[in-house]
């Protein structure tokens, strides 16, 4: 089995040399940075199954980070790192798309613990890798997943409905779908979204 690969964002140095050796004891590959714009800069071209991010930062903060993650890939799991007594904001993470958070001073033992359950939780996509979607592909799957219908799917991703409506049929003959239904059953079964979740049944068909 291939290591899971950690990206870890913090302006401190002494905390990201801390948090490598942690993760990389368990057996995880870490790749971490100091600014944002680095990260985003790497995640365009490299693998990440767990993106853990810093609040405060200069120039881009883990806030800002998040919303571009996102936007861009939104299948990958994000932790925020927040400082004592900021849990308002850590709040404010989650409704915006953060998957967990954990306070600092950070406990090995618990951080451990929050990363290797969202790693847990993000397995369905090992199995996206193995139906070879595209980023492309990835990011209307979760498009669709959402309810949106080509158009709307267009709107966001700024591209042409036709073109949508391509890449579709390429995600349902990589997924062995044949409807949206069964498309919705195979990301069911893939971890991609819970079991009775309330997009079954409910997605719109393109």
């Amino acid at each position: 089995m291939k290591p899971a690969y950690v990206v870890f964002v913090d302006d401190e140095p002494r905390i990201c040399h801390a948090v490598s050796k942690t993760l990389e004891r368990v057996g995880m590959s870490v790749q971490c940075f100091y600014r944002a714009k680095d990260c985003l800069s790497h995640l365009a071209a490299d693998r990440c199954d767990l993106l853990i991010t810093d609040v405060k930062m200069p120039e881009m903060d883990g806030m800002e980070l998040l919303q571009e993650v996102r936007e861009r890939l939104p299948w990958l799991p994000v932790l925020i790192v927040t400082g004592h007594g900021d849990v308002p904001t850590a709040v404010q993470a989650m409704k915006s798309g953060a998957a967990d958070f954990i306070e600092k001073p950070l406990d090995r033992d618990r951080f451990l613990h929050a990363v290797q359950s969202l790693l847990e939780r993000n397995g369905g996509q090992a199995a996206l890798e193995e139906c070879a979607l595209t980023r492309t592909e990835r990011k209307i799957l979760y498009q669709i997943l959402d309810g949106r219908n080509s158009r709307e799917i267009a709107t966001v991703l700024h591209r042409s409905p036709r073109t949508i409506e391509v890449h579709r049929g390429h995600i349902m003959e990589k997924m062995g779908a044949n409807s949206a239904i069964e498309l919705l059953r195979r990301a069911v079964d893939m971890g991609l979204l819970p079991r009775g979740s309330p997009h079954d049944g409910d997605v719109t068909v393109l």
